[in-house]
């Protein structure tokens, strides 16, 4: 979750009653959601001072990360100040008075038509891929066509005037989304609240300089609960880690773990600290 001094706008990309939406609604819902058409475009209302922050997905428990948000992150010069985890429920929306009969063809964003395989093979029902969730609901509405249907959010649902067909289509019904939200400037939080740490970093071009760098966390007892690789700029020879530690940086055993990564590394950038959300206790 965010912080408590919320009021004004948070950009999210996609069109309205996409999931990045319903974040919004659910992490913040005293501010005023502004669509974007890409991630760069709601990172840059951010930057021109539009909006106080962005909600930006990162990754998918069934689908992975999502492209190119790991890139886009360190360049956008924003600070993680919070995180919130979607449930996804998936729909299957129709043009009113449709029938799951009637429909043949289903559109979404390649990641939710990737999430229904079942369903969409056991009901025959082709997968066209479109931009974003909720345009695709948008765009059965526009179209009228009761053969033609949409994978999108309840919300969805409801802003486009569509009816449900089926519920809950998700093949994995633990299927859930992790959002962080940026801000122009870093959060503050006690130490002794529950926290998590951000940073990228590479290497330095040494035997099992990896092994070495990790080797701080372990001795310090300090919980990393993500490690992520990515190449760089498109080569191969050049690899960044993106990681997500459990601890503040002023924990003394955090501290010292971060210190031994800078020995070892040649770059190193904390995208932010910021509170725990609570699912993580709940074992999402």
């Amino acid at each position: 979750m965010a912080e408590t001094n919320t009021g004004g706008i948070i950009s999210y990309q996609g069109e309205p009653g996409a999931y990045s939406h319903q974040a919004c609604l659910e992490a913040v819902p005293d501010m005023e959601p502004m669509a974007a058409t890409t991630f760069e475009g709601a990172i840059d209302l951010v930057r021109d001072g539009t909006a106080r922050m962005a909600m930006i997905p990162v990754e998918n428990s069934t689908y992975g990360r999502v492209a190119d948000v790991h890139q886009l992150l360190p360049e956008s010069g924003l600070h993680i100040v919070g995180e919130h985890f979607v449930r996804v429920h998936i729909n299957l929306l129709g043009v009113p008075g449709a029938t799951l009969g009637q429909v043949t063809r289903a559109e979404s964003h390649p990641v939710l038509l990737g999430q229904c395989r079942g369903f969409l093979k056991e009901h025959g029902i082709a997968r066209i891929a479109g931009y974003d969730t909720a345009g695709a609901a948008k765009h059965v509405r526009e179209a009228g066509d009761p053969t033609l249907a949409a994978l999108a959010s309840p919300l969805a649902g409801r802003i486009y005037g569509l009816e449900t067909l089926s519920s809950g289509i998700e093949d994995n019904k633990s299927n859930t989304t992790r959002f962080l939200l940026m801000a122009p400037q870093p959060t503050t939080i006690p130490s002794d609240v529950p926290s998590i740490t951000t940073f990228l970093f590479r290497v330095r071009n040494i035997p099992a300089a990896l092994y070495k760098a990790m080797g701080g966390f372990a001795t310090n007892g300090v919980n990393m609960v993500k490690l992520e690789s990515y190449m760089l700029n498109g080569s191969f020879t050049a690899t960044q880690f993106y990681a997500d530690i459990e601890g503040h940086p002023d924990d003394p055993a955090v501290a010292r773990a971060m210190e031994e990564l800078r020995y070892f590394t040649s770059y190193l950038k904390v995208l932010g600290t910021y509170p725990a959300a609570l699912e993580r206790k709940q074992g999402i």
